[in-house]
Parts: structure tokens; sequence; C-alpha cells
């Protein structure tokens, strides 16, 4: 089929009889929960390097084989990590199934480099969906569409067995002399391969109950001529399999299908922070940003640089805030444990999100008419129209706030306690909270010192109904 791009840039190549209203029901849990846990664990927990250490090392398989060997998280406990998910607020989870290395986690029938042939014996994948969904959680997959370990996955620019003095992704795009690849590359099939991977996604899509996301990583079709695009995947094939067998997935964009309008359903932001909503041909689109505590996804023992608490959370408003997700990593220790340094972060989390959760959940950008007050990002919840101002900056004992007109009624969210309004100018005292006169100068938030020493304090502002529904439909 061809594909159509419309004036703006979408394109209209539909691989799936949906609606864009039905597209919207499948993602609406997943857009109103907002807050995840991404779970990268796998033998690379074991040199404790992160989850690249085979390629950066350019590492064969018998040197890699060690990890194998020696694979036996005798802490592992998937009760343990769906309560501290839970615990930090986190309402769906995505398990790295199987990561580059090719190592699964689950006691699949297609290969033998699984889980369930090494010193620990037991299936991961069956352990993680059965104890999260316990907990009330969304479950998700992870599926590493590069498999470093398997005989007939072509050796490319991302292989740790690229031949010698090959850079991965050389801007000038002369890596090596094709004699060369083809050399290393005989007896592989890549047409095998890809049946491959049809049966292990049949698999995770058959035997172990309902899956709510599946996250396929990833498509580099430009490494110099030697990368891989969609049709090296048979993309197009391996989605359609996958949500033959579970309908309602929610996929992300790895999978190449850039020239479709239904090939993906989320983009993915990486590692970075998002300045505004991520558009596709000039259309704001669903968006996670995925972000690690540290630099690593995988366990990374000697990583010091780590996020704290309050950088965190203002990533998790800031996505919001721009009406995006957070799917936030923990690279579990080669014992199968959350380390300590993972688990405070995420019992400060839960602590804030036990009380401001309100602020995170159901909420997106806020409509264009409401401008931020300095030092704030702004939340909105569109069903109760509620705007949420978290004090990133701590302002002095006033606030300025251009949009008081609208509002009827202020409190800090972790306690309901009033936040008091006052006019620039007006020195009388009075019990309303806002003045009946309105505002012809400029506002002002009254900031009580005990707020100050508060992680990220939110204030809830609850709008006039008929003037909030006014703004909204103007800004949509």
């Amino acid at each position: 089929m061809m594909t159509s791009v419309l004036a703006d840039g979408f394109p209209t190549r539909h691989l799936f009889d949906e609606t864009a209203g039905q597209k919207a029901e499948r993602l609406s849990w997943w857009t109103h929960d907002r807050f995840g846990l991404f779970i990268h664990f796998g033998l690379y927990s074991l040199p404790a390097r992160g989850e690249w250490i085979k390629m950066q090392g350019r590492m064969s398989d018998s040197e890699y084989e060690k990890y194998f060997k020696n694979f036996d998280p005798d802490l592992f406990d998937a009760r343990a990590w769906a309560k501290a998910a839970k615990g930090a607020g986190m309402k769906y989870a995505v398990l790295t199934a199987k990561h580059h290395d090719g190592f699964c986690l689950w006691d699949t029938k297609f290969t033998d480099y699984k889980v369930t042939n090494t010193p620990f014996g037991r299936d991961i994948v069956r352990e993680f969906v059965e104890a999260f969904r316990a907990e009330g959680l969304r479950v998700g997959l992870y599926f590493s569409l590069l498999d470093w370990h398997h005989p007939d996955f072509t050796i490319d620019a991302r292989h740790p067995r690229m031949p010698a003095g090959c850079r991965p992704a050389d801007p000038s795009g002369t890596i090596g002399g094709e004699a060369t690849w083809a050399s290393v590359n005989a007896g592989r099939d890549m047409g095998r391969y890809r049946r491959f991977m049809k049966d292990q996604v049949g698999e995770l899509m058959s035997n172990y109950g309902r899956i709510d996301i599946v996250w396929f990583d990833f498509t580099y079709p430009n490494d110099g001529g030697h990368g891989k695009s969609a049709a090296d995947w048979d993309s197009e094939g391996l989605l359609r399999h996958a949500r033959s067998l579970q309908p309602w997935i929610i996929v992300d964009n790895r999978l190449g299908l850039t020239d479709t309008a239904d090939g993906w359903d989320f983009v993915t932001p990486e590692q970075f922070r998002v300045e505004h909503w991520p558009t596709v041909g000039g259309r704001r689109v669903p968006w996670e940003m995925c972000q690690t505590f540290s630099g690593s996804w995988g366990y990374a023992r000697d990583e010091m640089m780590w996020k704290d608490p309050d950088e965190l959370l203002l990533l998790l408003v800031q996505s919001v805030s721009k009406g995006g997700n957070l799917i936030l990593n923990v690279g579990p220790t080669a014992r199968g444990a959350f380390d300590a340094r993972a688990l405070g972060r995420l019992e400060a989390i839960g602590e804030w999100m036990t009380l401001n959760g309100r602020s995170v959940y159901g909420c997106t950008e806020a409509p264009a008419s409401f401008k931020p007050p300095e030092g704030t990002v702004l939340t909105y919840n569109p069903m109760t129209r509620r705007i949420y101002v978290h004090l990133v900056v701590r302002p002095g004992s006033r606030l300025a706030c251009d949009f008081c007109d609208q509002i009827a009624y202020a409190q800090f969210l972790h306690d309901a306690s009033e936040v008091s309004f006052e006019v620039h100018g007006t020195r009388t005292e009075q019990k309303q909270t806002f003045y009946k006169s309105g505002c012809e100068g400029r506002a002002y938030f009254r900031i009580p010192k005990t707020a100050l020493g508060m992680r990220l304090p939110v204030i809830e502002v609850l709008l006039k109904q008929n003037d909030a529904k006014d703004r909204t439909r103007k800004d949509n």
C-alpha cells in the first residue's frame, strides 16, 4: 500500500481498522495513569556495568558465558518488586523479557539461552506478571529486536562481533569493506531470525494472560549501511501477530513504522528533558519519557551520579505538564533485589505521591491561557477542571498569578489547607479567600513559611466552572 500524507505531514497509511476514538479508548488507562516502572534485569546484572557491556567490551559468546552459568538471583521476589512499585505510586511496569544479549527471562521453547537453564531455573516473566497483577498494576514486556547471541542475527554496526576497526554509527557512512561484512555474516539468515522472533513474541502474547504493553527496541537503519530497518524485522508482520493475540496492547514507536499512522501508539524520548509536547507531522501524539535513576539501565555497581528524589519528581510533573508519561527504570542487582539507592528513591517518591498524586493521575498540559507563575510547573485535570501549581522554586511570602479571575478556591494539596489570595496594592484584610471586587491588578497567592519545608509543594486550584469550560474550549 502506498503511503499517503496529510497536509500537516502526518502519515495516513493504516495497518489496523481502528478509529481515532477507539485508539484513544485503548490508551485511556495509560494516559490517565501517567507513571510506570521499567525493569532492566538479565545476565548483564552480574558484571554490574550496564546492559550494553557485551557490546562495549566486544565480548565473545564464550567470554559472556560465565554470566549465564552463574545467574542465580536468590533474593528475587517479584512480590517485593511489585510492592515497591505500587508504594511509589506507579501504575504499570515493563520488564525486559529479552534484551540485546538474547538472554530470555521466560521458559521459551525456541532457544536454550533462557533463565530456566541457569542455576536459578525459574520463569521470571511468569512470576513478574502474576505479582504485579496481584498488586493491581498493569503489566508490560520489553522485547529486544536485536539478539547478539542468535546464530542467524546478522552482524551489523550494533553487534559485539562487528569487524575489527569498525565503529557503530560512523557519520561518514563507510564502516568497513563489504567483503569483510559478507565474511562475518556467512551462513547467517535473517529470514530464520524473523521466524524466531515471531515465535517468541507469540509465546509472550499467548502464555502469560493479558499483557498491556509491548516495548519493542529498536530500529537503526542508517548506521553506515549496516543497520536494521523495519523490513529487516518484518515489523508489520511482527506487530500484526502481537495484536492478533492481544488486540488491546499498547506499543511503542521503535519498530520503525514511522510511515504509518498506527504502527505505534506512543513516542519514546529517552534520557533527556522534554521541552514541548512531541509532535509527528505537526500533530501532538501520546508520549512517554523513559529515564533512569542514574546513567545505566542495567545494574551498575560503581555508578555514583544518581538523580535525587526532587529531580525525579520534577521529571514526573514536567512530563505530565506537557501531556506525557514517565517510566522510571530500576536495574535490580544480580541477586535479584532492588538496591538501597533505588529503594530509597522509590520510597521518597511514594511519600510525595500519596499526598500529591492527584496532580499527576488524570492530568495533562494546562490550557494555554493559564500561564505558569514564575518558578512553577502546571498540570491540569480536564475532568475535575483543577489546576495544580507545583512550587519548583520556593517563593517568598507571595506568588504572583495571572489567572486569578478564574479561581474559585485554592488549597495545598498535601493537607487541603486553604491558600489565601490577595490583590496587589490592597491591604484590607477580609475573611473571604478572594476579593469580590475582582482582580483589577495583579494577584498573589499567600505562601506560608511552613509550606517551604516540604518537598515540591502543590497548590490545588479549583476553577470557576463556566470560565474553565470556556477557556478549555478556546484552547483546544
